[in-house]
């Protein structure tokens, strides 16, 4: 496990595109959420134990959200055939231990995951209803072991903000986790092993 921080793509770039599968090879796309108030992209995996340690959190917090117009979406990245835990089957084990109500994605190609110059697992993007970013980084400052509880209070500032038609204020801290198990020679520019 190598701990790995954000890249922290620039503030106001616009969602890049995707069209991914689920694990029951449903297809969906960023324009599925063309009308939300907010769209939550989650970077994220099944076997990573900074995912594990925010699951149920991150379950509870979507589901609350997703009831107030904000849409969430999990991608995992990695490479699946060297880490068959993050395989689709398992995430479709993984979205239903953890209840997740959100569609969870699989990104074979890892292109995504480039676009969005994600690094770690698990990393949040918010887009605003523009789909413009104004938040990425952390859910809060709970990592394993470190004895600080799972509030998502950062994730929460920056959603009750897009709600309120606000602008995010504070730092926005990186997200730390595992970084993004890349397919041998797909390694992007912005990789540090």
């Amino acid at each position: 496990m190598v701990l790995t921080a954000s890249t922290m793509l620039p503030l106001g770039t616009k969602a890049p595109s995707f069209s991914l599968k689920d694990a029951g090879g449903r297809i969906v796309s960023l324009e599925d959420f063309k009308d939300a108030k907010a769209l939550l992209v989650i970077f994220m995996c099944n076997h990573c134990p900074y995912v594990k340690h925010v699951s149920k959190a991150l379950a509870a917090l979507t589901k609350e959200y997703m009831a107030k117009g904000v849409a969430a979406v999990g991608i995992n990245s990695n490479d699946a055939e060297k880490y068959p835990d993050d395989s689709p089957a398992n995430m479709t084990k993984e979205a239903k231990a953890a209840g997740y109500a959100f569609p969870y994605l699989f990104d074979e190609t890892q292109a995504v995951a480039k676009a969005y110059r994600a690094a770690c697992t698990p990393e949040f993007y918010v887009f605003d209803g523009n789909q413009k970013l104004v938040y990425r980084g952390q859910m809060d400052d709970s990592r394993p072991g470190n004895n600080i509880p799972v509030t998502g209070i950062d994730l929460r500032h920056a959603l009750d903000a897009v709600l309120a038609g606000s602008e995010i204020t504070g730092e926005q801290r990186p997200g730390m986790g595992c970084n993004i198990k890349w397919k041998p020679g797909n390694e992007p520019d912005y990789f540090r092993s």
